[in-house]
């Protein structure tokens, strides 16, 4: 751990739960959650349930969130935090969010399909690839809606997602409510003192909870595990990153010769890039699962990190 580090990583999986998954700071997770949904009502209290759901059988996969929380109006709401990029992370989104529809249902009685609000809001510290939409957009809300007309068809099923490096405001630019908790998602860990423009109620308290200093021992040793864990997987996957961009230029080079034009140049770059990127983040995500294997923990918490299906990690 850096020594010259004043306030927790919440991207850290200890830093995260301390400030938003306790019953002592549920006002910081309300707070936020309320900025995220923007014009909808807003959210007065919040029960925190079992965050690791079963299938319905033995042999069903189940699902283990970061947190999982229910509103007074019985809305279920999915939060959570993705480091790094997986093949299949939207799947996992949507796989995710089956858990709270199902146990919707009624169990022996007549029931009207009648359901809940279920809202997945993903706090992701990497981007999705440019291709859908505006390079500058750090904040998506996805909805299942008429193609046609762009309606949306059913608003019960909500995935919002944060892009927190895409968020470049400094503190003098930071507006609204929403900008500031964006400002302190992606600073905070770098901060040696609360700025200025975040003197709310509410910020105070996060500022407190955050103070490495105020940490006991034992969750100093915690949280300097879980840290070290976000560091080896971010060096794991840059190190994947630039082999992946060296194989995919040579590879693109080479079939660019043999095709001898400039738009076979073109082509190889970017299928070689392509390629490699997914062989690169691959092999970085088997060692990533190595590790966490080695270190006893489970499998369902490696898949959802790694996004290697079961299959996969139990052959490591």
């Amino acid at each position: 751990m850096n020594k010259s580090e004043k306030y927790i990583n919440p991207f850290t999986d200890f830093g995260f739960k301390r400030l938003f998954g306790t019953e002592y700071n549920k006002a910081l997770l309300i707070d936020f959650l309320n900025q995220v949904l923007g014009k909808r009502e807003h959210i007065s209290d919040l029960t925190y349930l079992n965050s690791e759901n079963q299938g319905k059988t033995d042999t069903d996969r189940k699902a283990v969130f970061d947190l999982y929380c229910e509103n007074e109006k019985g809305e279920k709401f999915i939060i959570e935090v993705q480091n790094v990029k997986q093949q299949y992370f939207k799947d996992r989104s949507i796989f995710y969010a089956t858990f709270p529809i199902q146990e919707q249902a009624m169990k022996g009685s007549i029931w009207d399909y009648s359901l809940k609000a279920v809202y997945t809001i993903g706090i992701l510290n990497f981007s999705f690839p440019d291709e859908l939409g505006d390079p500058d957009r750090y904040w998506r809300e996805i909805q299942l809606m008429d193609t046609q007309t762009a309606e949306v068809f059913f608003e019960k099923l909500t995935f919002i997602y944060l892009e927190v490096p895409k968020f470049r405001k400094q503190e003098e630019a930071l507006v609204t409510h929403f900008d500031k908790w964006m400002y302190v998602l992606r600073n905070l860990s770098r901060l040696q003192e609360k700025p200025r423009r975040l003197q709310e109620k509410i910020f105070e308290q996060l500022f407190s909870e955050a103070e490495l200093a105020k940490l006991t021992p034992e969750d100093m040793r915690t949280y300097e595990e879980s840290q070290k864990a976000y560091w080896d997987n971010y060096s794991v996957l840059e190190y994947a990153k630039q082999e992946a961009r060296a194989e995919g230029l040579k590879e693109g080079r080479e079939e660019g010769r043999q095709e001898g034009r400039q738009e076979g140049r073109q082509e190889g770059r970017q299928e070689g890039r392509q390629e490699g990127r997914q062989e690169g983040q691959k092999a970085a995500m088997t060692k990533i699962a190595q590790v966490m294997k080695k270190d006893g923990e489970s499998i369902e918490r490696i898949t959802k990190l790694t996004g290697l299906s079961r299959e996969e990690i139990e052959q490591l």
